[in-house]
């Protein structure tokens, strides 16, 4: 009788370690429990009443590394190539992003020459950040919060506008609790190896290894930034679905876990409400935070490091314009906490993408709601209705888009403890939960976003990667 492997969760990471564990050579069953009645997790496209199609979660995936290059394949292998909608180096969205600070929109810098001239919101060109961060000592600290990290290399300006920004836009979080070395390896990492991050990216970690295909070099010829699919990235895990159940994969839906045990054989039991499955292996790949609560008793250390990774919660706006057009063309903006505690960007969606736009006239833009306002009016009880974030998002998109006619349609979705938090000191969580795992020799693999990056692309290394673990082999690059 062969192996049978229970796969957690139905998001894109659970999705790819189903995908993975099915294309081995011998693959095993697999059984992929899902607590909601739709697979995907956080990424879901939605129709608008003309066709237009609205992100409710991610809204383009970024082909750049061996992960986007993995991405791209996994793209082709679904037979999604002819659906790809690539943003290509020379397009607005590609080359210019803005920060909201001080009621105007400032565009980012790019180039040398950029670097070179004084570009507002800071006060000195940013040459001068850098020539600083070249002669600025080693850190020697294991871990640093993004804040102080950009602060002590890059300056009090980088480190409150541009950093504080960027960790609000990637996890909807605040660089003075964020980790550096969780958040953002590489330039910690480029820190340690050569005393400087620009040092360290312009000579790089060595290329690793990268998959081929018609679709990767066509996105490195073309320097795609990101990309998405014509119907909207749901697209990705729907055929991921269809591509399983052709494949004989069990997908249970609306099944929430309720409890896991280690039988004495070895095995795991799999409680499911009224009923069980029985499993060799499990991959886990719901939030870490919901596996602590299911874990037995004898695996408390486990639970405990695990139930220390905590997420926020993120509202997600779409609006809709009708003849309106915004006032720059590039991807969106960012904005930092110091300018508004509870917007933390506004994404030009036409810009990157108008082939989903619908009608002709329509303009989409999606604002993002989070931060320590959203994190204030959870704390207080308060109700978090869709008529607040609506009111919110419009009032952010009139004062910095001068977007100030009603929308024509509008979405509001809110995301609760969707995105992890890799708060200073996650490595240990990371380190401790692995250290477990390995001396009780427990069958259990984690994966997903509560780990080790919450990009899609991220999350569908994990998934192949916990794949490899289970199935007992190397795993490569």
């Amino acid at each position: 009788m062969g192996r049978t492997v229970v796969v957690l969760g139905g998001g894109i990471s659970g999705l790819a370690a189903s995908y993975h564990l099915r294309r081995a050579r011998c693959p095993p069953k697999v059984v992929l429990v899902e607590g909601s009645e739709r697979l995907g997790g956080w990424i879901r496209s939605v129709r608008g009443p003309d066709g237009a199609v609205f992100e409710l979660g991610p809204r383009g995936i970024r082909p750049a590394g061996a992960l986007g290059a993995r991405t791209l394949l996994l793209v082709s292998e679904l037979g999604l190539d002819s659906e790809v909608l690539p943003v290509r180096g020379d397009h607005p969205a590609a080359r210019n992003r803005f920060l909201y600070v001080g009621g105007a929109l400032h565009a980012l810098p790019t180039g040398l020459g950029g670097l070179l001239r004084p570009s507002p919101p800071f006060s000195k060109p940013l040459f001068w950040a850098g020539l600083r961060e070249l002669i600025r000592p080693r850190g020697k600290e294991p871990d640093e919060t993004v804040h102080s990290f950009a602060l002590r290399r890059l300056g009090p300006e980088v480190a409150s506008l541009a950093m504080d920004s960027l960790c609000r836009g990637v996890f909807a979080g605040d660089s003075r609790e964020l980790s550096i070395r969780s958040c953002f390896p590489s330039l910690f990492q480029a820190e340690q190896t050569h005393r400087s991050i620009l040092l360290g990216l312009l000579l790089g970690a060595g290329r690793s290894p990268q998959p081929d295909s018609a679709l990767i070099r066509q996105a490195r010829a073309e320097r795609w930034s990101q990309w998405s699919l014509r119907g909207g990235l749901e697209m990705l895990p729907q055929a991921l679905e269809a591509h399983l159940t052709s494949r004989g994969v069990s997908v249970l839906r609306g099944q929430p876990v309720c409890g896991l045990s280690l039988q004495p054989e070895g095995r795991w039991k799999v409680f499911l409400g009224d009923s069980s499955l029985e499993a060799d292996h499990v991959i886990s790949a719901i939030p870490a935070s919901v596996l602590s609560k299911l874990l037995p008793a004898e695996a408390a250390p486990l639970a405990q490091a695990l139930g220390a990774i905590t997420a926020v919660s993120v509202a997600v706006v779409n609006l809709q314009y009708r003849g309106a057009h915004l006032p720059v063309q590039g991807f969106g903006h960012l904005v930092p906490s110091s300018e508004d505690p509870g917007v933390l960007g506004i994404v030009y969606d036409s810009v990157a993408f108008p082939e989903q736009d619908g009608s002709p006239s329509g303009l989409r833009v999606t604002v993002m709601l989070g931060g320590a306002w959203l994190q204030m009016l959870q704390a207080s009880g308060s109700v978090l209705s869709q008529e607040l974030f609506q009111k919110q998002a419009q009032e952010a998109a009139a004062t910095q888009l001068g977007l100030k006619e009603p929308p024509s349609h509008c979405l509001v979705h809110l995301h609760k403890n969707c995105i992890p938090q890799y708060t200073l000191g996650h490595w240990q969580k990371l380190e401790s939960a692995q250290q477990f795992l390995a001396a009780q020799r427990l069958p259990l693999t984690l994966a997903g976003a509560s780990y080790e990056g919450v990009a899609v692309n991220d999350c569908i290394e994990s998934g192949r990667q916990a794949a490899v673990h289970a199935l007992g082999i190397e795993p490569d690059s």
